[in-house]
């Protein structure tokens, strides 16, 4: 017999952990003071196999301690059917135990500190990693063990467990002391946000991966006919159909090393897998032709391509054209930061036709060799972790995938969870339409047997039961509903709050009308520097602000600047969907001057625009005595009289003024809503065309909070 608190001390626990396990076991106990009886005493041991290190023995040989507690247990024949969750039964067999108390209790002690003295021999490097609910059989494997040989083991302190049973963690950690091990318990990971789940692999469990390549340039110049020709001359087999395009991607050997080839129908694809988390490519081939030179689609590709931060290689293509100047392509993409290894810089320059296939081993060669010193490994004893490519529904088969697998191996009749939905991989097929049953990192594969079709960019990840893939789905289906309503991004008024010690520069893509202003805003803006942190404009251009600005933007955490621009009803609708901050201005110096008060947290404008309608002008009527009135349709909103407009043509933003006169007929109106046609006049202005669009909107004073250091 003794109280809570002398068996906490004797065993090296708290009372509070004692108390607790007792309540969990049904013993009545209430307080430190309370006695323990001998059976209490004897299940407490039996649950938690607890520590004494106080008391001295004369026990040197662990295996004679092994065979005094088996032949006690012999020898009293106990109950070997009791189990912690057994209590009933054990006390009912109180009669069996009743003699062999005291010896028990002498025999526990002389346990506890024999498990004491194997702990100083114990090395470090030693370890068996428990994983919760861990079975017999699978820490006898860990052990390299016998069943048997552990199940003797475990009778000796007590416990009778099959092979299949689970073995909790303190029984475990006394067992493996008797083979000179120690426990640890695996460190395990919310894999539910498989986006961000990181492989703990060993070194000596990575091995090398093909690169991933996406080719980008400007339409004509070449990208289809390198696909086709490096697919043609370099598959493993010869024979290859349709299968490539459906999946988006395939692989080639050079010199007996794979490459990867994502085949991404533009840089709005490329960029929006990046915006949904998919850094799947490893290196990034720019196209140019060398009879053409650097187009707008090039400039789009070097911005998307910069701002993916990975390694550029710029393949000059058609230099066997008589007009071809490849010296010119090197100019043109120097001036654009891409500067040619030859030259001092960073980037690799190949010369190639890709009709003809001249330079193609060269270029292959090339990204091998920086495909080796990026040191690409993954681990393909795990299961498959990866990204979707592509997606369609078939009527026949039902949703078809096609995945890259970037860790692992993906096997025929894995549960998958592929972005919210699960799944079975029901037939699984390589580049060349070929039925495999298992595929490694780097592969492209095309698969079956998903629930929903996934969109591209999603994540996946395989998982042992199909049990936990749907508990996997499930809650990924409840974060994604909550982060739908939480979503933030870099905004101006944030943007203060948004730097931190970690934030060296702001994103920022730039919009304007004409070159002379987007140069000018573009130096402007890259001289401010607040404490350490500059702008980096990771794209600028003239014109209207596209919805693969708004896309770039989102992928890149940018904001979206437009100086005398304005976007569309679309764009503005998709900006608003990706959460992208989108800031017009007319004046170069309230730009700067509101750039560089948001870095300071210092922004506290008086009042935020509203846009209250869209007009567009169908036709124009001339007075002599009022001039041009605008006959017009509202499109969405309202149309004020006195509200401020934006007159916009091609874009751009022509004059900024207010409505001067409003009628609806023969009526002056103050407001004409949504659907119905009207006649206005602007206010000082009267170059008006047909087609012109009006943005009408109102300055509404907000209370806006400054954020202190």
């Amino acid at each position: 017999m003794m109280t809570v608190k002398e068996y906490a001390n004797d065993t090296g626990h708290s009372i509070a952990e004692i108390l607790k396990k007792c309540n969990e076991l049904g013993i009545k106990v209430k307080s430190g003071d309370d006695d323990l009886s001998e059976d209490d005493i004897i299940i407490l041991d039996n649950t938690i196999n607890l520590i004494s290190t106080d008391v001295e023995t004369d026990y040197e040989d662990e295996d004679a301690l092994d065979e005094s507690v088996e032949n006690l247990v012999e020898s009293n024949n106990l109950d070997k059917t009791f189990t912690p969750d057994n209590k009933k039964q054990k006390l009912k067999k109180k009669s069996q135990l009743q003699n062999s108390k005291d010896e028990y209790m002498s025999k526990r002690k002389d346990m506890y500190k024999h498990k004491e003295k194997l702990m100083t021999n114990v090395a470090e490097d030693n370890v068996v990693l428990y994983k919760e609910g861990m079975s017999v059989q699978a820490l006898a494997d860990a052990l390299g063990v016998s069943g048997t040989e552990l199940i003797k083991k475990i009778m000796g302190l007590g416990l009778m467990l099959s092979l299949s049973n689970a073995i909790d963690y303190e029984t475990a950690s006394v067992i493996v002391l008797d083979y000179n091990k120690t426990l640890k318990k695996e460190e395990t990971q919310d894999v539910s946000n498989f986006e961000e789940f990181e492989a703990n692999d060993r070194a000596e469990d990575l091995v090398e991966r093909p690169p991933v390549i996406t080719i980008m340039g400007h339409v004509d110049h070449g990208k289809t006919t390198l696909l086709d020709t490096i697919r043609k001359s370099k598959v493993v087999d010869t024979e290859y159909g349709g299968i490539t395009q459906a999946i988006g991607a395939y692989q080639v050997e050079h010199q007996g090393h794979k490459l990867s080839f994502i085949d991404t129908p533009g840089h709005a694809a490329f960029t929006e897998m990046r915006a949904r988390g998919a850094s799947i490519t490893d290196i990034v081939i720019i196209i140019v032709a060398a009879d053409d030179g650097v187009m707008p689609q090039t400039e789009e590709a070097i911005d998307h391509a910069l701002a993916a931060n990975v390694p550029i290689v710029v393949a000059v293509n058609k230099v066997d054209k008589p007009d071809a100047r490849p010296d010119r392509i090197r100019t043109e993409m120097a001036e654009r930061n891409i500067t040619p290894e030859e030259w001092g810089g960073t980037i690799p320059f190949v010369d190639i036709s890709a009709k003809s296939g001249q330079g193609i081993d060269l270029l292959l060669e090339t990204l091998l060799a920086i495909s080796e010193m990026q040191e690409l490994k993954a681990n393909p004893n795990r299961y498959a972790l990866g990204t979707v490519i592509e997606s369609k529904m078939d009527k026949n088969i039902g949703g078809v995938a096609s995945l890259l697998i970037q860790n692992g191996t993906l096997r025929i009749g894995d549960p998958i969870v592929v972005g919210t939905s699960y799944g079975k991989v029901r037939t699984m097929k390589d580049d060349l339409g070929n039925s495999i049953v298992e595929a490694g990192p780097s592969t492209p594969v095309e698969i079956t047997g998903l629930s929903q079709t996934p969109s591209a960019g999603d994540k996946f990840m395989a998982f042992e039961t199909e049990s936990q893939a749907k508990e996997v789905a499930d809650k990924r289906s409840i974060q994604a509903r909550e982060q739908k309503f939480q979503k933030t991004s870099l905004t101006l008024d944030n943007l203060f709050a948004s730097i931190d010690s970690d934030t060296k520069e702001i994103n920022v893509v730039l919009k304007a009308d004409v070159k002379g202003s987007e140069e000018a805003v573009k130096n402007a803006l890259e001289k401010i520097e607040v404490d350490g942190v500059k702008v980096k404009v990771i794209r600028s251009g003239i014109g209207t602000i596209t919805e693969s600005d708004v896309v770039l933007a989102q992928a890149s955490n940018a904001l979206i600047l437009g100086f005398c621009v304005s976007p569309s009803n679309s764009t503005k609708e998709i900006a608003k969907e990706y959460g992208v901050d989108i800031r017009l201005y007319t004046i170069i110096y309230k730009l700067v001057e509101e750039m560089e008060a948001a870095m300071k947290g210092m922004l506290d404008p008086e009042f935020e625009e509203k846009i209250l309608g869209t007009v567009e002008i169908r036709k124009l009527f001339k007075f002599s005595k009022v001039g041009n009135i605008a006959g017009s349709y509202v499109t969405d909103g309202i149309c004020k009289k006195d509200a401020k407009a934006r007159l916009i043509r091609d874009g751009i933003v022509v004059v900024d003024t207010k409505i001067a006169t409003l009628q609806r007929e023969k009526d002056q109106v103050k407001e004409v809503k949504k659907g119905y046609e009207c006649g206005l006049t602007l206010d000082n202005y009267s170059d008006i065309k047909v087609g012109d669009t009006l943005e009408v909107y109102e300055e509404v004073e907000v209370k806006r909070w400054i954020k202190l250091n």
